[in-house]
């Protein structure tokens, strides 16, 4: 991700992360998962379910809450 110039301060958790100011992409997609792989042990196994999860800051956020107190 091209986010050097980016602080967390300048992203409204609510705005679209794909089509919007960030200018994230599918190979940015990726990279989250796999971070989320790794730092959560969150594997998205339902391929629909993308679109959703990664709408925003917020509801990325939300996922990896659900997801983490889910497997504990």
């Amino acid at each position: 991700m091209n986010l050097e110039e980016v602080g967390p301060e300048d992203i409204d958790e609510n705005a679209p992360l794909f089509g919007g100011d960030l200018g994230l992409d599918s190979i940015d997609v990726l990279e989250l998962i796999a971070l989320m792989q790794k730092k959560y042990n969150i594997n998205i196994t339902d391929p629909n379910q993308g679109e959703k999860i990664f709408k925003s800051v917020r509801s990325m956020a939300e996922y990896i809450e659900r997801e983490t107190v889910e497997n504990k």
